[in-house]
């Protein structure tokens, strides 16, 4: 990979060597201080004392001594890589000492005095970006593998790391590179006895290129799942079992139970994970004819969770019909992914004429959402419930899981890209000299180029990078 354009004008920064500790704030077995930069060698062999010279790539033991009485003060271990192999492209030291606060301080205190300076959020992997080490895809990637919540986030992230997304974009990219040329031949050439590209090939190309970006595109819907995760609202009456069936997907008694109607008054939240996907529960106050203040404003704040929600859980009791609110509320759902539960199937099948059998084949000819019977009394329905929760957020099976869109920066790039090139196609219709044409496939490549990088502006670099960890 080159160098990203912009790198020139990084000169007088690149050539400044950067120090952090890469390890997080607090006390732990280990601590880790980094330097990148010109530099970063000639500091460290300041800071440490070592029976051999750093060399690459090779882990040595050092002491650190006390700049006071030069005694030692703490054993760690050095690693030297050499530039151009390393992590960010530059000659780059990290040293593992102990995880003590006081310790790293001092390494970082030293290497400042030494002629390092603090390293800004993310500059470590913005210089590996810079140097052309990875792109700007696999340099978000870094962050999410860091921000990860669970093991499929995890590689997720770690498919985007290796060049996942990009090898996915390369293809309708390069077709559209293809295409330019094409063009710009024709132009160019004209008048010689090179033929003008017909039209019909042209909108051939443009569809092809169209929809792979369209079915890129649509893998953000699965992809922006797995990178924020998704909210579930558990609503229904008073107790109908809401707080119960929330206790029972977390696996713990989260949310008060009681008897008495009415008692979960506030939003009760906690996150899980379903199918790697990491999901917020919440459990809400019962949807009713408010008795006091106090319960007026749960019930509100149930509302807005209501119609916040990725996902709907109504909670209906067993054995009971369907009230006309309880109706109306599962109307109000309609396009929305939401889901039944038919809750205390346990009385139900006690105190009911109704089996449960009948309850769920009258729910889904009068209700169009899918039923689960539960009891969280008994456990039952509890495993069937995730299950039909998990299957309402699993990725289609026609959407390859590597290479996603898992942000908004890379669906819009897309989107936009998609746009152009349905603005040359209908210039084609319109029978507008190819010269035209050539500004929206110009249009529709340096969206795509922003997606790696090559194209995109400072001020988005420094949004992104801004958003990482110091020392990472």
């Amino acid at each position: 990979m080159q160098p990203h354009p912009q790198v020139a004008e990084q000169e007088s920064v690149a050539n400044e060597t950067i120090v952090a500790i890469s390890t997080p704030p607090g006390r732990g077995g280990i601590g880790i201080v980094r330097l990148s930069g010109p530099h970063a060698l000639e500091i460290a062999s300041g800071l440490l004392k070592v029976r051999n010279p750093l060399t690459h790539a090779r882990a040595l033991f050092a002491e650190i001594l006390d700049p006071e009485t030069q005694a030692k003060l703490d054993e760690a271990i050095a690693t030297f890589f050499c530039r151009p192999n390393s992590y960010t492209g530059e000659d780059l030291v990290e040293v593992a000492a102990h995880g003590s606060p006081v310790v790293l301080e001092l390494l970082i205190r030293l290497a400042l005095q030494r002629g390092a300076r603090l390293a800004r959020p993310g500059e470590f992997t913005e210089r590996a970006f810079l140097s052309g080490r990875i792109d700007l895809t696999q340099a978000e990637a870094v962050r999410d593998l860091i921000e990860s919540q669970t093991l499929y986030q995890a590689r997720v992230a770690a498919e985007q790391m290796g060049g996942a997304l990009s090898r996915r974009i390369q293809p309708p990219k390069q077709a559209l590179v293809e295409l330019i040329a094409l063009l710009e031949a024709g132009i160019d050439f004209a008048e010689d006895d090179i033929a003008v590209t017909p039209d019909t090939e042209i909108v051939t190309r443009i569809d092809t290129i169209y929809r792979q970006l369209e079915n890129l595109a649509r893998s953000f819907e699965h992809g922006r799942m797995v990178h924020s995760g998704l909210t579930l609202a558990i609503v229904g009456r008073p107790n109908v079992g809401k707080s119960s069936v929330f206790n029972c997907l977390v696996e713990r008694d989260r949310a008060i139970v009681t008897a008495m109607p009415g008692t979960t008054r506030d939003l009760v939240t906690e996150r899980v994970s379903l199918g790697g996907i990491p999901l917020e529960l919440v459990d809400t106050a019962g949807l009713r004819e408010a008795k006091d203040e106090a319960e007026s404003i749960g019930i509100e704040k149930s509302r807005e969770a209501l119609a916040d929600a990725d996902l709907v859980l109504v909670v209906l009791e067993a054995g009971i019909p369907i009230r006309a609110d309880e109706a109306d509320l599962i109307q109000s759902l309609a396009g929305r992914r939401a889901l039944i539960a038919r809750n205390k199937s346990d009385l139900a099948l006690k105190n009911s004429d109704l089996s449960v059998l009948n309850l769920v084949d009258e729910a889904r000819k009068n209700l169009s959402l899918s039923v689960v019977v539960t009891s969280a009394v008994t456990g039952q329905g509890i495993v069937e419930l995730r299950r039909a929760l998990l299957e309402m957020v699993r990725n289609p099976a026609s959407e390859s899981e590597s290479g996603m869109l898992t942000n908004l920066r890379h669906h819009e790039a897309v989107t936009a890209a998609l746009t152009s090139l349905t603005t040359a196609r209908q210039a084609i219709s319109e029978k507008i000299p190819h010269e035209m044409l050539l500004f929206d496939l110009y249009s529709s490549l340096r969206q795509l180029d922003s997606l790696t990088g090559e194209t995109t502006a400072d001020d988005i670099l420094n949004r992104i990078f801004s958003t990482f960890c110091i020392g990472k």
